[in-house]
């Protein structure tokens, strides 16, 4: 079976990311990177400005990591930081009034990069049963608009 999210063009750590890191967040570096990347570059087509905001975003989990660390939930913290970061690289317009930006997300998480609801949750931090509800709502919006 082959992962959609991985390439073997994905860059190395990047600079602003520090070289010695706890192997905690060594692991959570691996294992988000792909779809931190693959989210990335629905809003950045150019691959390079993908990495460079991925690298961005990790460079600032790292500098807050041991506060993530104590948080409720890091994971949702931490895509809270790369959402914010990639924003400020597309500039990206406020939604529509109606619109919520996470349910966008969770659209583009499933619909554009291919996650199941179970890897969006991972993602994202939360529940695999509110990240189903809220891609069925976020459908039926849709459709109600058609």
């Amino acid at each position: 079976m082959t992962n959609r999210h991985t390439s073997a063009a994905e860059p190395p750590p990047g600079p602003g990311e520090p070289e010695d890191v706890p192997l905690e967040f060594a692991a959570f570096c691996e294992l988000h990177r792909p779809r931190y990347l693959s989210y990335a570059r629905v809003w950045l087509t150019e691959h390079a400005d993908a990495a460079t905001a991925v690298q961005q975003a990790f460079a600032e989990i790292a500098l807050q990591w041991r506060e993530l660390l104590t948080s409720p939930n890091p994971t949702a913290l931490a895509w809270q930081i790369l959402r914010g970061t990639v924003a400020e690289h597309t500039r990206q317009p406020v939604a529509a009034p109606d619109r919520h930006p996470a349910d966008d997300d969770l659209a583009i998480l499933h619909y554009v990069v291919g996650l199941a609801a179970p890897e969006i949750a991972d993602v994202i931090g939360t529940d695999t049963a509110s990240v189903a509800g809220r891609l069925r709502r976020t459908m039926l919006h849709e459709a109600s608009g058609w």
